[in-house]
């Protein structure tokens, strides 16, 4: 869809409609992993990570990049808010909370030093020149500096666990430190719980390792080895033997994930500061206006898509490297059979072209030289888990993101009738996208009607959105024309997106499963489906997420070289066909089930600055011809809930998990802190059910992919995907609520 704004700076965009992702959290990668390696490799060297004063100058995008967000805030937003010095006060709080969220760094006197800029950053937009940005970063490198002394000097010496101290997890409840000392206790406080955390750790792997070993051991006279024969590989032969050892491993282990967490944050990319505080100006107006630097931008369109060009891995921070975390089936890497998890990249070099060391070098950056047009050559240096350094030289080929797409399946209780399942992960498409929710969801209702299901089950739960079209297209598979979502803008002008095509996919009952992160995209089709009475909203909980706004991207490089990025701005609000507006209120189950998430605060109600909600008049559609009651299936659904041992229990253990987040104050005693860890297991264990003890409910069988590639580590993660969904107690109370729709 095109769309056009007087804006003055901007003279040509394109704008793709899109309702995006409801929470839009964006986090780094983490920097360490906890797994265990048999050897522990040898470190490269390290170069010495600049320090404050070796920070980037402002980059000479800033200027254009300020100018033209300041003009599409103003005027392509649906506030259509002038940026002022209220604005500019608002951002600032954002900026200081996001600069130093957790209290760790920053001290009272460097954010009074900031304070100058609270009502500052809408002239500093203007003029290009975002001087809080820099001042900000350069305070936060230098406190970085300090910091990582601190915890360097912490974790060189054995730790005290006999002392009765608490440390407090919750930055809300705490106070911004004022003075070194003052934050240097909070430091240790936090690392002696870390310290004790994966001290346990290792002692509850030496336990089970144990414990599997004496279960083992053949019953009778073990055979006397060969002469010639290895001894066997311990398998705990990584965790020291003492507990003195295990906790200076512990630091030693921490002191190196520090290292190279702290090595990145004092090397930021060259517009890490303005982004930041561009996105404080963005949050101000509503949660989902966000600033992409082109990096993000690529991660953003290969989720929408599902596809990328590159080597087919899947990369993670570890210490001061860039770890291969997974091999993406079916891709350059998996057939090539070289490159594994677990492998450290040292350096990365294009083809014909001197290698580049990437040690403690952003990750984004790492991914960028690595990704590469199909048919290109990248020569990547690791090290593997034995300490052998190789060079492997991979050929770039497309990467299909097999979670992105949308699985179907038949399933079948013992004697009952098949019914139709469909689980989309999200709205996916796009004009280069190799594949669409629409058509994939298109072909499996189509399947499912030649196969004469009797009834399909949508799954949606936690699909946070994706593309208006696909929703829209989606909805229309399932009733025979008619609005499906209606949109207005900011100046108040209405459009009806409908379902214009004649017929439908399928016509037999249909339920939609969702949950308190379905959003956006997911509640258009809910909402609109349970508008029409097509179908019977089925939700882990009472209400979906309540995301009713539209974003747009908007290329601020107006088509040319990806150097500024876009921006996603909310330009508009969907309601119902019905008229109401999904925004805050959500689509409300018309059955809810035990919800396994309570514990968690989510819903865009929990945002800051969400829209308002609003309500315009109904679009006229025709109801769907209901031979079911309501009242009567919810009844019935919750007379089999109350019996069903695995939901009857996730109350109790969502109020289990509730007091568990609320108790923020930790003891940093031993004997205390097993106390209270083991008390916790108790109650989570008599509480929580164990959904993979569990038995299969109902059969399943996939439906093929159109084309499909053999592929065995796709199949066994579709194996798995069956298994787990046969054990699932949720589609399984659904398909006995459809039972009880057919039975009219």
């Amino acid at each position: 869809m095109q769309a056009r704004y007087p804006w003055r700076v901007i003279r040509r965009l394109t704008l793709v409609v899109a309702v995006l992702f409801a929470t839009g959290c964006a986090s780094k990668p983490p920097a360490s992993s906890d797994t265990q390696r048999p050897t522990e490799p040898a470190a490269p060297s390290v170069p010495l990570a600049p320090s404050a004063e070796a920070l980037p100058p402002p980059d000479a995008r800033e200027a254009a990049l300020s100018r033209a967000v300041l003009d599409v805030l103003e005027h392509a937003h649906l506030l259509g808010k002038t940026i002022d010095d209220d604005v500019s006060r608002t951002a600032f709080a954002t900026y200081l909370d996001r600069l130093d969220s957790g209290k760790l760094f920053l001290l009272a006197a460097d954010r009074a030093a900031l304070q100058k800029y609270a009502d500052q950053i809408d002239d500093e937009l203007r003029s290009g020149r975002l001087e809080l940005a820099h001042d900000g970063a350069k305070i936060f490198v230098t406190r970085v500096e300090a910091v990582d002394a601190m915890i360097q000097k912490i974790l060189a010496a054995p730790m005290n666990f006999s002392d009765e101290e608490y440390v407090e997890l919750d930055p809300k409840k705490i106070e911004v430190a004022t003075t070194d000392a003052e934050l240097e206790t909070r430091w240790r406080q936090r690392l002696e719980l870390e310290v004790l955390e994966r001290v346990a750790g290792m002692e509850d792997r030496l336990a089970a390792d144990k414990a599997a070993a004496a279960h083992a051991k053949p019953k009778g006279k073990p055979a006397a080895p060969a002469p010639d024969a290895e001894p066997p590989a311990d398998p705990t032969s990584t965790i020291p033997a003492t507990p003195e050892l295990r906790e200076a491993k512990a630091r030693a282990d921490l002191a190196k994930a520090y290292g190279g967490r702290f090595a990145r944050l004092r090397s930021p990319d060259k517009l890490d500061a303005a982004s930041d505080l561009i996105n404080a100006v963005t949050s101000a107006l509503d949660p989902h206006t966000d600033y992409l630097p082109p990096a993000e931008k690529a991660n953003f369109d290969i989720h929408m898509s599902g596809s990328l060009q590159g080597i087919g891995a899947v990369l993670r921070e570890r210490d001061h490297y860039t770890e291969v975390a997974e091999i993406v089936p079916g891709g350059a890497s998996a057939r090539m059979g070289k490159l594994q998890a677990g492998d450290l990249i040292l350096s990365v070099a294009q083809d014909k072209q001197e290698p580049v060391d990437i040690a403690d070098m952003n990750i984004n950056d790492v991914v960028a030289m690595i990704r590469g047009p199909k048919g290109t050559v990248v020569h990547l240096k690791v090290q593997k888990a034995t300490g052998a350094q190789e060079t492997y030289d991979i050929t770039r080929d497309v990467v299909i993101v097999e979670e992105t797409y949308a699985r179907g399946a038949v399933v079948q209780k013992k004697g009952g009738p098949a019914y139709g399942y469909i689980y989309l992960p999200s709205f996916y498409g796009g004009e280069d996208a190799p594949r669409s929710a629409s058509a994939d969801v298109h072909r499996l209702l189509q399947e499912m009607h030649d196969r004469k299901v009797a009834g399909v089950v949508l799954d949606l739960r936690g699909n946070g959105g994706g593309f208006l079209d696909a929703a829209v297209d989606i909805t229309g598979d399932l009733v025979d024309q008619g609005p499906v979502v209606q949109v207005r803008d900011g100046r108040g002008r209405r459009q009806v997106l409908a379902d214009e095509q004649p017929g439908l996919d399928y016509d037999g009952p249909v339920v939609v499963m969702v949950d308190r992160f379905s959003a956006s995209a997911s509640e258009i089709v809910a909402g609109a489906l349970q508008d029409y009475h097509r179908a019977l909203i089925v939700g882990d909980g009472a209400q979906t997420h309540g995301k009713g706004t539209v974003q747009s991207l908007i290329d601020l490089d107006q088509g040319g070289p990806p150097t500024l990025g876009v921006l996603k701005v909310t330009v508009q609000q969907f309601f119902r066909p019905d008229g109401a507006s999904t925004q805050l209120e959500g689509v409300k189950s018309d059955i809810a089930l035990p919800d396994p998430d309570g514990h968690i605060e989510s819903g865009e109600r929990t945002l800051d600055r969400p829209i308002a909600f609003t309500q315009i008049e109904a679009a006229p559609h025709v109801d769907w011809k209901v031979t079911w009651d309501k009242d009567a299936l919810a009844r019935k659904s919750a007379a089999r809930v109350a019996k069903q041992p695995i939901l009857s229990r996730v109350a109790t253990a969502t109020a289990v998990l509730k007091t568990r987040l609320a108790d923020t104050r930790v003891p940093l005693a031993r004997a205390a802190w097993d106390a209270r860890r083991a008390q916790q297991k108790r109650e989570l264990d008599a509480a929580a059910p164990d959904l993979k003890a569990a038995p299969a409910r109902f059969a399943v069988t996939s439906i093929a992919d159109p084309g499909g590639v053999v592929d065995p580590v796709k199949d066994q993660r579709l194996a798995r995907w069956r298994e787990g969904l046969a054990k699932d107690p949720w589609v399984d109370e659904t398909l006995a609520i459809l039972g009880d729709m057919r039975a009219k």
